[in-house]
């Protein structure tokens, strides 16, 4: 076979086995951190299965992107197809229809099975750690209004502060960015006094301690700071940031082992699997300061 240059045909393999061991995968912004890590945890997996991956980003979800991703694979020869976030975008009828779906994205999970962090857990890990700091008024960087993840966050953050009986806290939202973290918090300082900021993701905690240092508050002795995600940088900024991990990796994998037991048994169940999220408590958040309660 090596000195022919033999190459197996999958094509033919696919039509003795009827599989075609390829898996489609549909994801927003590779730009963003979670679904880059989610998608890289996807192709790893896959590969130790010997699956192929086939990825359609699909930028704006909102417009007609997402029935055309769904065409797309309506006519490509796989097995499977998982779709790891599509914003604000509808169930497009484009999608195929008799080819196993997996999803980690919460507008979907009505509808397919579905594997993803545990954000309710997530986010009260971090509210309880400021409650337990004496952090009362407690500011929200959330991100942006079409991520189901960010939606969930801001929920967790509102009924944390209304069971303890507070009223809610300033908030400003952000795109995911630093840059997005830093103006919100210039916004939220001109609005109002807090004491502790839960940033939605951990770039913008990053932008919101630099947007804290230009106004002479320090972190955190006079303002907390924590984020979400637990990204490599976490650890190393100044100072290093209190956060919670999503364990991005595992979600990638997880996802690749649903689908290929719906493709070898199809259940007809939709099975929702969240993986937990653990506590990073860094030198970000301290006590609260008795002279900004």
């Amino acid at each position: 076979m090596e000195q022919l240059g033999y190459v197996p045909n999958r094509a033919a393999r696919a039509l003795r086995s009827g599989k075609f061991r390829a898996i489609g995968v549909i994801t927003q912004n590779l730009m963003r951190t979670g679904e880059n890590m989610i998608t890289a945890g996807i192709a790893a997996a896959a590969e130790e299965r010997g699956y192929s991956v086939t990825l359609r980003q699909v930028s704006h979800p909102e417009t007609d992107d997402l029935a055309k991703a769904g065409a797309y694979f309506s006519n490509q020869s796989i097995d499977g197809l998982i779709i790891v976030q599509a914003g604000s975008g509808q169930m497009p009828s484009t999608l195929p229809r008799n080819i196993p779906t997996v999803v980690s994205d919460s507008r979907f999970v009505d509808s397919f099975p579905s594997v993803a962090a545990d954000q309710v857990q997530g986010t009260g890990l971090i509210m309880q750690h400021l409650f337990d700091l004496g952090h009362r008024r407690i500011a929200h960087i959330a991100g942006p209004t079409d991520s189901g993840s960010a939606n969930t966050r801001q929920l967790i953050w509102q009924k944390y502060l209304g069971k303890a009986g507070l009223p809610l806290g300033p908030i400003a939202y952000g795109d995911w960015s630093a840059r997005s973290g830093y103006q919100a918090t210039i916004r939220l300082l001109r609005e109002a006094n807090f004491t502790a900021i839960f940033s939605a993701n951990d770039e913008m905690a990053f932008g919101a301690m630099r947007a804290l240092h230009d106004h002479s508050l320090r972190v955190p002795e006079d303002v907390s700071v924590a984020g979400f995600d637990n990204i490599a940088l976490s650890d190393f900024a100044i100072p290093p940031l209190t956060t919670v991990t999503q364990n991005f990796e595992a979600i990638g994998r997880a996802l690749v082992d649903l689908i290929l037991d719906e493709i070898e048994t199809p259940s007809g169940e939709r099975e929702h699997l969240l993986i937990p999220c653990d506590l990073f408590a860094r030198q970000s958040t301290g006590p609260v300061n008795v002279e900004r309660r």
